[in-house]
């Protein structure tokens, strides 16, 4: 598996918009297939997944699998935050398959008429993550406001920031970060390295921290349930290594893949 890079640096972020909370949709995943229906051709060239910045470990992963079923295909990834996916792809960025942490970001690429179908495939909730040992005491939510705190977000430009927000004002709770982060995992970062003490996070970044930190739940009432869509571009350069991996996302073998990684049905 390769990264993809070269498109980062040469395209503009988009704007932040607003986005909501997207409420689980209706469409279980396929279960009749548990191998990953990657089908009898030989899957052949380059894959370019442009994936939300949370689901690193798990496309990790699946991008492993299915190069492995097909041993001259490759799949380059591009991690990033979703709506600096969404703006990539709006520019033009050549792609096969957008998978987003936010249905407003994949909305904006639909818009464009590049979106050939699309769907949920998993879904997320918001953790708070604090340093080994929780020294600060850190019981949730309302803890975060502590002036003596270094609390870190990610940023109003990502998903993860804007569930956050949502997050802390259902619970009615007024914080003062420290920094708002590019994406989830930059939050994350901080508390593992000891640079915060606290970050909003989703429950896959604590799974994909192992010991590098400690988990303290939010409860359903303030949470915020993330649902996730994926979906293959109308111009993909390889559609059938494009649907081939979307089918991954979906089958048995891939939701079993996204479970271990912390995620949850959509």
């Amino acid at each position: 598996m390769r990264v993809l890079v070269a498109w980062l640096a040469a395209l503009a972020l988009l704007s932040a918009c607003n986005a909501g909370v997207t409420s689980p949709t209706a469409g279980e995943p396929d279960t009749t297939d548990t191998d990953g229906a990657v089908g009898s051709e030989p899957l052949t060239g380059e894959l370019v997944v442009f994936v939300a910045a949370s689901l690193t470990d798990a496309f990790e992963e699946l991008a492993g699998r299915l190069e492995a079923r097909h041993p001259d295909l490759t799949v380059t990834t591009n991690l990033a935050g979703s709506q600096t996916l969404a703006a990539q792809l709006v520019e033009g960025a050549p792609a096969d398959v957008f998978a987003s942490a936010s249905g407003a970001a994949l909305d904006l690429v639909e818009d464009t008429g590049r979106v050939a179908a699309r769907e949920p495939f998993a879904a997320n909730r918001l953790a708070i993550v604090v340093e080994p040992g929780n020294p600060h005491g850190i019981t949730g939510l309302a803890d975060l406001a502590h002036d003596d705190l270094v609390l870190v977000l990610p940023g109003p430009q990502v998903p993860a920031g804007q569930y956050a927000a949502q997050a802390l004002e259902r619970a009615g709770v007024e914080v003062t970060p420290a920094s708002l982060e590019l994406d989830v995992r930059a939050a994350l970062g901080k508390v593992r390295l000891g640079e915060a003490d606290a970050a909003i996070v989703y429950a896959s970044d604590v799974v994909a921290a192992g010991d590098g930190v400690e988990r303290v739940v939010i409860p359903d009432g303030a949470n915020v349930v993330a649902t996730y869509p994926v979906a293959r571009l109308l111009d993909a350069p390889n559609p059938a290594a494009a649907d081939a991996f979307v089918s991954l996302l979906r089958s048995q073998d891939g939701q079993a893949v996204l479970r271990r990684h912390g995620f949850e049905a959509p």
